[in-house]
Parts: structure tokens; C-alpha cells; sequence
């Protein structure tokens, strides 16, 4: 039986479309959607939006200054998500789930600001919460982006790897 949200969510459908447009080199304008969205939600607004909007709006910055902002943001509105919260939205979703693409984005933030004892503490959290994935493609690329940027690290490697999400260079 296939999941499916419990009614449609206005928010979540603006923010993938603001994801689809910035992956299809659209870059500015899905930023720029995402931001106003932000504005919207305010820093109290839902936490699993913020979570989402900040996660897939750090993606659209080559800077990793500017991306670290957001996917700190996206982690600290993680930590207020419930699972109550993510089942509804969409019942095969858990929030553990999320945390390994949130400690891999911002273990390769402070990798590449040559931040290095920050990246490892935030690998090795990415490292402690990959057997929340799933056995699927997904969960078998973060693990592959997970030794990616452990190794990178290990090389003090500052350099953007090319399977990173974000605009095109």
C-alpha cells in the first residue's frame, strides 16, 4: 500500500516545486521562492517546513558559508519535529531519517571552511545515524557521500566534491 500524505500540504508542494525549478538550473528564482517562504513561515512556523526548506535552500548556495547557515538552521528545526509530525505528512518518512543528510551537509559545510574537528563531529553524527536510512538508492548514496566526505576530511581536502548537491559551477 502505497503512502501518501494524510491532505495536501500547500507548503511542502511550494517547496518541492521551489527544489524542482532550483535542480533544473533555475537557481535564483527557486532561492528566492524558498526565501519568501521562509519569510512566510517565520522562525516559529512549522518545524518539519523549516527543516525542509532550509535543508533543500543551503543546496542552492556554492558558498559554504552560506549553506552552513542554512543547514544549521535545517538541523535545529529537526530537533523540533516530531515523528507524530513527519507521519503525518507522509507515513514511510521517520525523522530519524533525516539526520544523516543533515550532519553529511554540514560535516561537508565546515570540511570545505577548513573547519575540520567540527566536520568529523558532524560525521561521525552522520556516521551514528546511517542505520536509520533505508535499504534503498537513496540510503545507499548518502552512505556512498558519507565515506566520501570522512575521507576528504581525513585529507583535509577542502575541495567540493562532485557528487554535492547545489548549482552547477
Amino acid at each position: 500500500m502505497p503512502a501518501t500524505p494524510a491532505s495536501p500540504d500547500p507548503t511542502m508542494e511550494a517547496i518541492a516545486q521551489a527544489v524542482a525549478e532550483g535542480r533544473s538550473g533555475n537557481t535564483l528564482s527557486a532561492r528566492q521562492k524558498l526565501l519568501e517562504l521562509w519569510s512566510a513561515l517565520g522562525v516559529t512556523g512549522d518545524p518539519l517546513h523549516r527543516c525542509s526548506l532550509a535543508h533543500y535552500l543551503a543546496d542552492l548556495y556554492e558558498d559554504p558559508a552560506q549553506a552552513l547557515a542554512w543547514d544549521v538552521r535545517a538541523l535545529d528545526a529537526a530537533d523540533a519535529v516530531t515523528e507524530q509530525r513527519v507521519q503525518e505528512h507522509h507515513a514511510g518518512l521517520h525523522i530519524a531519517g533525516f539526520y544523516p543528510s543533515l550532519h553529511l551537509n554540514l560535516a561537508d559545510d565546515y570540511r570545505r571552511l577548513q573547519s575540520f574537528d567540527a566536520a568529523t563531529e558532524h560525521i561521525n553524527a552522520a556516521k551514528e545515524h546511517i542505520p536509520h536510512l533505508r535499504q534503498d538508492a537513496y540510503g545507499a548514496h548518502l552512505r556512498t557521500a558519507v565515506d566520501e566526505v570522512a575521507d576528504a576530511i581525513s585529507r583535509r581536502d577542502t575541495t567540493k566534491r562532485p557528487s554535492a548537491p547545489g548549482p552547477a559551477a
